[in-house]
């Protein structure tokens, strides 16, 4: 079975002819177990995401704030594998029928194999890969792969990004360009950066690739924000904190699928 990334295409592409941008919802495979977390996924896109991120939980998630890191080590504790991430790909795929990527540090892919990576990815249905820490010269055998199996690499830039470095991002990049909003980790803020929109601006210079915005969404308001201006809008933390705050996993989920419903209103503008 080949990926979904022209699922992944279609969808985004689906949105911009509704005149809106894509939500991409972001949620850790293993947290709060492995059933838990297909659940979460499940409740996600059922609320209203187009897209989700699953990510898969490292040890060392340089990039994450403190809320994913608090999630990520919850699932280690309980021991994730990378067969439980392709698992939740796969049922969360079938349930829904949306487009599902992996997020993940580049070490684990490394240490499982590229070519068993992608045939497995491809073969949960999944739509491709967000791999934040691959530099895009180091590539090559990543992307071979992945373009063999149907599968995007999304690579991810910054706002401290040169112009010439975008178009070599962008160049090597497919599904969407992932925006880093700002410079640090993950996390919600209580304004998205400024920054964000001159970064999609430079970054659309170079490519007619999407371009999603990530890193400091978490209400409606805020989607609603960067909406103006992006293809798509990512949110995690936020996610993941409705998980972590709840009493307990059903109120978790619900609450998963109640600021889904909400972001998805605030990507349509309807705040």
């Amino acid at each position: 079975m080949s990926g979904n990334v022209q699922l992944l295409n279609d969808t985004l592409a689906a949105a911009r002819a509704e005149g809106r941008s894509a939500l991409i919802a972001y949620l850790p495979a293993g947290f709060p177990t492995v059933d838990g977390g297909i659940e979460a996924v499940k409740a996600a896109l059922d609320g209203g995401a187009d897209v989700v991120e699953v990510g898969l939980p490292h040890s060392d998630p340089v990039l994450d704030g403190p809320v994913i890191q608090t999630a990520d080590d919850i699932a280690l504790r309980g021991g994730v594998k990378i067969a439980d991430v392709m698992r939740t790909v796969r049922e969360a795929y079938e349930a829904t029928g949306k487009p599902i990527l992996v997020m993940t540090y580049w070490n684990p892919i490394d240490r499982y194999g590229v070519e068993r990576f992608t045939a497995e990815l491809a073969e949960a249905g999944g739509a491709g890969c967000i791999l934040p820490d691959l530099p895009v010269q180091e590539s090559a055998l990543w992307r071979e792969h992945a373009d063999k199996h149907g599968l995007a690499t999304v690579f991810v830039v910054a706002p401290s990004s040169k112009d010439e470095r975008l178009a070599e991002i962008t160049a090597a990049g497919s599904g969407f360009v992932y925006a880093a909003s700002l410079m640090g980790v993950t996390g919600t803020r209580e304004t998205v950066s400024s920054q964000a929109e001159d970064l999609v601006r430079r970054t659309r210079a170079t490519t007619d690739t999407p371009v999603c915005v990530g890193l400091g969404v978490s209400d409606a308001v805020q989607a609603a924000e960067v909406a103006r201006f992006a293809d798509g809008v990512i949110v995690g933390s936020a996610f993941v904190k409705r998980m972590l705050d709840a009493p307990d996993h059903a109120a978790g989920v619900e609450g998963v699928r109640a600021l889904a419903a909400d972001l998805a209103k605030g990507v349509r503008r309807q705040v």
